[in-house]
């Protein structure tokens, strides 16, 4: 069972923005610079690794895609969950799930679940490669598979999964400008997050949570 109260993330004060953290430049975010960094790899730390947890059941292992679509100006694809779900109802994730016993590894988890969820076909999806997992507060232990998606891709969402997909520009969320720190306080506990909020059009998508979590780390390998 949760133990976390339901509130409004968005209506949580923000007490810090990361505005004095350089972005990282354009150059460093062509598909030839991803593929070099992953092939490469620096020394580096994750910044986020585990949340507080905040409801009582099993570990489970997850992947999720962190699906870079390489159009002019790359952007990352992402999912809204729907309202019915049992954790994260509602939030903006990336396309991704638990991990079943025929899975490979945690790419091929990715992949699978990609494709369950909003149609995106393989073949389509060159995986660079992988980031450190992170631990959520429902117990996911997640590891987030990083990889490029031409932009000639299709998808077909399964509404069930999720209730949208959409993307945002991979520059805006590789800049610290826009990366907000929020402080909850709930029986004695004080909880922090991150969040990315863009105006998509008439829509603002709220990015927190995990997946922010996990967006804060790929700025921080991408900067190492």
């Amino acid at each position: 069972m949760s133990t976390l109260p339901t509130f409004d993330p968005q209506l949580v004060p923000v007490f810090q923005v990361d505005a004095h953290l350089a972005a990282v430049p354009p150059q460093h975010l062509t598909p030839e610079a991803l593929q070099a960094r992953f092939a490469n790899p620096p020394a580096w730390q994750p910044e986020l690794v585990r949340e507080r947890k905040f409801m009582n059941r099993a570990p489970a292992q997850a992947a999720v895609l962190v699906g870079l679509v390489m159009r002019d100006e790359p952007t990352v694809l992402l999912t809204q969950r729907p309202a019915h779900m049992s954790t994260h109802a509602g939030q903006i994730a990336f396309a991704g799930g638990k991990c079943d016993e025929g899975d490979a590894d945690a790419a091929a988890t990715a992949l699978r679940e990609a494709h369950e969820e909003v149609g995106l076909d393989a073949r389509h999806v060159q995986v660079l490669g992988t980031l450190p997992e992170y631990v959520t507060g429902s117990a996911f232990y997640v590891t987030p598979v990083v990889a490029l998606i031409s932009p000639a891709m299709t998808l077909q969402l399964n509404t069930h999964e999720v209730s949208d997909a959409f993307e945002v520009p991979l520059a805006f969320l590789m800049n610290p400008a826009h990366h907000c720190w929020h402080r909850h306080d709930f029986e004695g506990v004080t909880r922090e997050w991150l969040s990315m909020s863009y105006q998509d059009g008439e829509k603002q998508r709220f990015v927190w949570g995990a997946t922010a979590g996990m967006l804060r780390n790929f700025y921080r390998f991408l900067q190492a």
